[in-house]
């Protein structure tokens, strides 16, 4: 309802208006004297029920439009989730607004505390979960509710809730404050079991926001050693998780019938920062009620960039670059599956080129698992340990001469015996000819690989048209180097350097 205009109800895929007459504010005062008091968060509800009405006010503070939203006691709407309910861990919802986060929390208090008969606490901020009144809503069932007088309180509350009432679990809606998520931190160290909500819908969203990061176990720069920086093709800071996450399961939730599972968070964070994709499984309900699990990333999918996490320098930069996609090389029926273990060789690149030739294979990181050990010429002349290690057990070692694209696509196809020239494997360029564009990203890989090996403080390249310039300085950006074009046309080209 706003002054002025014509009532409007909102539903899923439709609205409609409920009068020809426009709302006055009579109509507005006549609602505001039926409900409860607006809080600081101008919130307000009606008793016994879960609906809540929302308002909009004017320069002077008077209420000038309305926003009634029903709340429902939906029941199973948890059944798709109920395992990591019952597991005791503590659970993150996150989802964008309506996708019914609260409606789903409010039916987890209620399995807990009536099926599981838990001593469930709920901290009932703006009275979304137990409906308005000191009596809560049945379709809380047995859990307590504890309510918050204002929004700046609810960390308050949520200490005192462990202090005074022994709960097992702690049920949360909206953690939105740097205080309330020192506190969600503070309640799992105690080993009370988390169920919340949080700002955000995607686990990406919630890495980069720096007042929630703490949940998932935030983010800090870190100096790696010479050789670790090397082994893993990057430079020496790094980011990394500071300490282990809040929640240990996170979900993000599409709509009520499917939701993507995190079910280790610290594990997933970790990957994200190495840019991997994390693991994680879809979950979806069907029509016939039976819930299918699947997983969410596979090799052939991209992993998403964080936004506010910058991961190099650089001018004349474009959109990431797409990871190249062909034709299979060969059929993977009848080759045998190999589990690689990199030791000093890019595991990026070496997922690009299995994902370009198609074959069976997967990068592992314990070397009791692989059955083939992946390295570089300076490695395996030094004799390292672990390299020895390998060819004490058996496992064959393939030495590649640079840690380059092309290098790990030419041995991955001498060890499953397919051709790269007959199934036709060169990356393709729109604007430039096969042969230049092979050239150009063979040139700026072997520059990357001399910098990172600190082999030469910098690199400049041959003068390129901008597209393959831009291409340069996204390889250059994805392994955290620095990168930027100097000269002018015909003759400007890109510098690498740390």
């Amino acid at each position: 309802m706003d002054l002025g205009r014509l009532p409007e109800a909102r539903y899923r895929n439709h609205e409609r208006f409920l009068s020809d007459r426009e709302v006055t504010q009579e109509d507005i005062d006549y609602v505001i004297g039926r409900i409860g008091a607006f809080g600081e968060d101008n919130r307000a509800g009606i008793p016994r029920t879960l609906h809540r009405i929302s308002a909009i006010r004017n320069r002077t503070g008077r209420v000038i439009g309305l926003t009634c939203r029903v709340g429902r006691a939906v029941f199973g709407t948890i059944t798709i989730l109920r395992d990591l309910i019952e597991s005791g861990k503590s659970v993150l919802l996150l989802g964008r607004p309506g996708v019914g986060k609260t409606t789903m929390l409010r039916e987890t208090a209620r399995v807990l505390a009536e099926d599981l008969r838990k001593r469930v606490v709920i901290v009932d901020t703006s009275n979304e979960i137990a409906g308005d009144g000191d009596i809560p809503h049945p379709g809380i069932g047995r859990a307590r509710r504890m309510q918050v007088p204002r929004p700046s309180e609810q960390h308050a509350v949520m200490i005192e809730a462990v202090e005074n009432h022994m709960p097992e679990v702690i049920v949360i809606d909206e953690i939105g404050t740097e205080l309330e998520a020192l506190a969600a931190r503070t309640i799992a160290e105690r080993g009370v079991q988390l169920i919340g909500t949080a700002h955000g819908q995607t686990l990406e969203n919630l890495l980069s926001n720096p007042t929630l990061s703490d949940l998932i176990g935030g983010i800090q720069a870190v100096t790696l050693g010479d050789e670790e920086a090397r082994r893993r093709g990057t430079q020496k800071t790094v980011l990394e998780r500071k300490a282990p996450p809040t929640f240990d399961i996170l979900v993000e939730i599409q709509n009520w019938d499917q939701v993507t599972v995190y079910p280790d968070v610290a594990s997933a964070v970790d990957s994200l920062l190495r840019s991997e994709p994390p693991q994680a499984e879809v979950r979806r309900r069907t029509a016939d009620g039976e819930i299918e699990v699947f997983p969410a990333f596979t090799g052939e999918h991209a992993v998403p960039s964080i936004p506010g996490i910058r991961r190099g320098g650089g001018r004349e930069r474009g959109e990431r670059s797409p990871r190249v996609s062909s034709a299979p090389a060969a059929s993977s029926v009848g080759m045998t599956p190999q589990r690689i273990y990199p030791f000093g060789v890019s595991r990026d690149r070496l997922e690009r080129a299995i994902a370009s030739l198609h074959v069976p294979a997967t990068i592992v990181r314990d070397m009791g698992e692989a059955t083939m050990v992946m390295t570089l010429k300076n490695y395996y002349r030094q004799g390292s340990q672990r390299v020895r290690q390998a060819e004490e057990r058996g496992v064959p070692v393939y030495v590649l001469r640079n840690n380059t694209l092309a290098q790990m696509e030419r041995q991955l196809a001498d060890v499953f015996n397919i051709s790269l020239s007959d199934n036709g494997l060169q990356r393709r360029a729109d604007r430039d000819d096969d042969a230049t564009m092979t050239e150009a990203l063979l040139e700026v890989e072997t520059a990357i690989t001399q910098v990172l090996n600190g082999e030469r403080s910098s690199v400049e390249l041959q003068p390129q048209s901008s597209y393959v310039r831009r291409l340069q300085h996204q390889m250059a950006e994805r392994y955290n180097l620095q990168s930027e074009s100097r000269g002018r046309e015909p003759n400007r080209r890109v510098k690498i350097f740390r």
